[in-house]
C-alpha cells in the first residue's frame, strides 16, 4: 500500500495576538482568550501568502528525499478555495517552482478536512504505479477571511495559518496509508459561507443554532469505530488518536467518548491556535521529534471542516 514518504509543515512569520483581536472586536482579552486558549499564534504577515508556505515545506521535503520532479505524477493543493489569486491554480504555481512538468496539477477544496481526502485520494492514485510520488499540498490564510472587528465571529478567533507538504509514494517509508472514513452533514452546509466586503472575502456565521458539539462528537465516534473495525482492530490497538484543534472541549470530549487518555493524543491549545489542515500533523510531527513513536504503532487523523464534514485516516508509522 501506499503512504507518505516524507512531509514538512511550515509557519508564517507573523502572530496575532489575544489583545490585538480584543482590541479590534470590543471585547475583553478573558473572552477572546476562552475562544484561543492560547495568548497568540502564527499567522501570515504583511506580503506573504499561503502558496509560498506549501512550496516551502515541498521544497524541505523534495530535499530530503532527492526524488526527481519527473517523478512526481500527480499535484493535489488541498485548502479552502480561497486561494491566493482569483481563478489560479497554486497547484500549478507550487510545481513551477518545483520544476515538476509532467504532473496532472488541481486543487481539492474540503477546508481543513481536505488533507485527509487529498492523502487518501492520492494514496488509491499510486496503485500499481511503482516508482511514481503524488505531492499533496497544504495552505490555509483562514485569518486573512476573518472579521475581527465583529464580536459574534469571535468562535473563529482560534484560526491561525500554515502550509504543509506531503509526498506520498508506493513505499511510504514515514508511514502507511491503511485507509479512512469520510462524512458530511449537509444540514449544516449553510451554517457558514463567506460574503464580499469590498476587495475581501469574509466569513459570516448565518444565525445561531444548537448541535454542533453533538455532531461533532458523534460523527468522530462513528467514523472512528467505523474505520478500526474495517482494519480488524479497536482502540487498544491506537497508539495516539490526533484531532483538528477546532476546539479544545471537543477535543477533550472525544478522548473521554472513546475512553482514551489524553496521554493518547497530543493537545497544543496552550500554544497554538487551529492550524486549518496542519493541526494533526503538526502534532505527528511533534511525535516523531520527541521519538516517541515507533515502527508499527497506529495513528488516527480525525480531522473536520466547514460544511460540514468529518474524517478519520489510520496510518501505520513505520519510522
Amino acid at each position: 500500500m501506499a503512504g507518505i514518504a516524507d512531509f514538512e509543515i511550515t509557519f508564517p512569520s507573523a502572530r496575532r495576538s489575544v489583545r490585538e483581536m480584543a482590541a479590534e472586536s470590543g471585547l475583553s482579552e478573558e473572552d477572546v482568550r476562552v475562544i484561543t486558549t492560547c495568548d497568540s499564534y502564527p499567522v501570515l504577515g504583511e506580503g506573504e501568502t499561503e502558496w509560498e508556505l506549501a512550496l516551502r515545506a515541498a521544497q524541505q521535503v523534495m530535499k530530503r528525499t532527492q526524488v526527481p520532479p519527473s517523478a512526481v505524477r500527480t499535484v493535489i493543493y488541498a485548502g479552502t478555495g480561497e486561494w491566493d489569486k482569483a481563478l489560479w491554480s497554486p497547484a500549478a504555481k507550487v510545481a513551477q517552482e518545483l520544476g515538476i512538468t509532467g504532473a496532472y496539477c488541481y486543487e481539492l477544496t474540503n477546508y481543513c478536512n481536505a488533507v485527509t481526502a487529498a492523502l487518501q485520494i492520492g494514496s488509491d492514485a499510486l496503485a500499481g504505479r511503482e516508482g511514481e510520488s503524488v505531492l499533496v499540498l497544504i495552505g490555509d490564510r483562514v485569518s486573512t477571511l476573518l472579521d475581527y472587528g465583529d464580536p459574534t465571529a469571535k468562535e473563529m478567533f482560534n484560526q491561525g495559518d500554515a502550509g504543509g507538504a506531503f509526498l506520498l509514494s508506493s513505499s511510504g517509508a514515514t508511514a502507511e496509508v491503511l485507509g479512512s472514513r469520510l462524512r458530511t452533514d449537509p444540514s449544516w452546509c449553510d451554517y457558514y459561507s463567506g460574503v464580499r466586503d469590498g476587495d475581501r472575502m469574509i466569513i459570516r456565521r448565518n444565525g445561531d443554532r444548537d448541535g454542533l458539539a453533538e455532531a461533532y462528537a458523534e460523527n468522530f465516534t462513528t467514523l472512528t469505530t467505523d474505520l478500526l473495525t474495517s482494519l480488524g482492530k479497536d482502540l487498544t490497538d491506537v497508539a495516539y488518536l490526533l484531532v483538528t484543534h477546532g476546539s479544545r472541549p471537543i477535543h477533550e470530549r472525544l478522548l473521554t467518548d472513546l475512553g482514551l487518555p489524553e496521554s493518547r493524543s497530543v493537545l497544543n491549545y496552550h500554544r497554538l491556535g487551529h492550524m486549518g489542515a496542519a493541526d494533526t500533523f503538526i502534532a505527528m510531527q511533534e511525535l516523531i521529534a520527541a521519538q516517541k513513536l515507533v515502527p508499527g504503532d497506529l495513528v488516527l487523523h480525525a480531522t473536520s471542516a466547514l460544511g460540514f464534514s468529518w474524517g478519520v485516516m489510520a496510518m501505520e508509522y513505520r519510522g
